[in-house]
């Protein structure tokens, strides 16, 4: 047996004993999504019987609905904060049992850190998924390295579970067997996001979307139809690269074809970079032991200045709600917490630092709610106000295109007349002489 095979074997032990390493008053990260340690966040009400109090769980897009989530009786031994809700996490919060933390990625260690561990003295403790150890006993983070390493650095008490499932990376998801507290075995099946198909609405905004990216642009792309949709659309640019926070499987598809080579970024020339990802069998399939997909901590891939290093970075980000100024609600419904800042904010700034950078938002013009009766009603998504409560996501002094099947919005330097006049023109036919009206009677022009 190897000295890293020793340690490896001393530090084995239940999701249980590992729980018994929490101590009161601890700051618990967990991983993030598909990264997300489910076999060790099962057993998180064992913390009841250990008899620890006033812990701090935070994580971020849970995909199980955790029994905890639900249990009154966690009052006191845990508090839950989400950086991104789940469904399951808007449920949770009704019962008063999960909070939200607005913050943008970068600023979730930088602003959790001092407040919580160097002013209120907390420990910090990470808990993450990791490939298996290899001869040299390092493990891999896998599939989420958005501020895992990061907290290790920063002394935090890694529990680790190790998962043969689970895809080996590259960039800042190697850990040192000396560097873990706790390792916990688990065989559960890795986490599977299939594609969903567009609609045509989509491929509408997919269509707009692409003629605004040149050849040799750096993209940024998240999950869903509309992304999928842009993807498409893509397959026939030539140099395009991507820095990105959630790396996807429409990126592997533009890899191979030949759309995407990274050799006219700027910045990390030859790598694919991300900080996270989740999808199908055929992704994780794609960048297990793949040195070109490098998995970099968000307080990189996520930073403004650094985003702004690659050239004619383009961003793309979808939107709630957009009102007659250009402010962006992304993340709630009025006042109820939808989502996340996530990294909108960031990529949508650094777009704008970056050398013939472009920030996009996209969304469908309407959508659609019952009455009480159960008649279908259609709304605009372009409104003369945000929604009571709503929280501003993306700023309109950021706001650069506003992208609906209906055409391009280029908010960039307009005063308040134009922008109105400019996202009229791309809001739903039915819905633009209301919003001529509004503008009018509450003189936003």
């Amino acid at each position: 047996m190897t000295m890293q095979e020793a340690m490896y074997a001393q530090k084995l032990m239940t999701a249980e004993q590992a729980l018994e390493l929490i101590q009161d008053n601890d700051y618990i990260f967990s991983a993030q999504a598909a990264g997300e340690p489910a076999a060790i966040l099962d057993k998180m009400q064992y913390l009841k019987k250990t008899g620890v109090k006033n812990t701090i769980l935070n994580t971020c897009l849970p995909l199980k609905d955790y029994p905890w989530l639900h249990d009154q009786e966690m009052k006191g031994v845990m508090t839950h904060n989400g950086w991104f809700f789940s469904g399951a996490c808007r449920q949770s919060q009704k019962e008063k049992l999960t909070s939200d933390i607005p913050q943008s990625s970068t600023s979730i260690l930088r602003k959790t850190i001092d407040r919580r561990v160097r002013y209120e003295k907390r420990r910090p403790v990470v808990l993450a998924t990791v490939s298996p150890m290899d001869k040299h006993g390092y493990l891999s983070l896998s599939i989420s390295a958005i501020y895992e390493r990061d907290l290790i650095n920063q002394g935090a008490i890694a529990i680790l579970e190790v998962n043969p499932n689970f895809p080996r990376t590259f960039g800042d998801t190697q850990v040192h067997i000396s560097e873990v507290a706790a390792v916990v075995e688990s065989d559960r099946a890795i986490p599977i996001a299939n594609i969903a198909p567009y609609t045509e609405v989509d491929a509408m905004i997919g269509k707009h979307i692409a003629a605004l990216i040149e050849d040799g642009s750096t993209i940024q792309l998240g999950i869903g139809n509309i992304p999928n949709a842009v993807a498409h659309e893509l397959r026939t640019k030539k140099h395009l690269g991507i820095h990105t926070e959630m790396f996807t499987e429409t990126m592997v598809d533009l890899i191979e074809c030949g759309a995407v080579d990274n050799s006219q970024k700027g910045l990390l020339n030859g790598y694919s970079v991300c900080s996270f990802t989740m999808g199908t069998q055929k992704l994780y399939d794609y960048i297990d032991n793949n040195p070109s997909i490098l998995f970099k901590s968000c307080t990189f891939t996520n930073d403004p200045y650094t985003i702004g290093k690659n050239n004619k970075f383009v961003s793309i980000n979808a939107t709630l709600e957009v009102d007659l100024t250009g402010q962006c609600a992304s993340e709630t419904v009025g006042n109820l917490q939808w989502s996340g800042t996530g990294g909108q904010s960031e990529t949508v700034q650094g777009a704008q630092m970056s050398n013939e950078g472009k920030s996009i938002i996209a969304m469908h013009s309407t959508y659609m709610t019952k009455d009480a009766n159960g008649q279908e009603m259609l709304h605009s998504k372009i409104v003369p106000f945000l929604a009571p409560g709503a929280a501003v996501t993306t700023s309109r002094n950021d706001t650069d295109y506003v992208v609906t099947e209906y055409g391009v919005a280029w908010l960039r330097g307009l005063n308040v007349r134009e922008r109105v006049e400019a996202l009229i023109e791309i809001a739903h036919p039915d819905f633009r002489d209301w919003l001529r009206q509004e503008a009018e009677k509450y003189m936003i022009w």
